[in-house]
């Protein structure tokens, strides 16, 4: 298997509040065993390209059964981890 990395953004519409439905996609994403990082609009996701798949449909369907969604994702095996100096950890990370 090979690793690969995507961009994803999780848009819940017509929901009083959003963040529930972000954090949830984005524990699905490590409880499979994924590097995540967070973002302002998204969320960098790489590990094993099978895993990353299934995290992804996963995360999509605990979005949809809240409500309406729409999820965007750009696929990478080119960069399979993000460079530390274009995406930084976040103080105390």
């Amino acid at each position: 298997m090979s690793v690969i990395m995507v961009q994803v953004s999780l848009y819940p519409l017509r929901q009083a509040s959003i963040g529930p439905t972000i954090r949830e996609a984005v524990r699905t994403f490590r409880e499979r065993g994924l590097e995540t990082r967070m973002g302002e609009m998204s969320t960098l996701v790489w590990g094993e390209e099978q895993a990353v798949f299934d995290a992804l449909q996963e995360a999509f369907h605990q979005a949809a059964e809240r409500g309406d969604t729409v999820m965007t994702v750009t696929l990478s095996n080119a960069c399979p981890e993000p460079s530390r100096r274009a995406y930084p950890l976040p103080e105390g990370a």
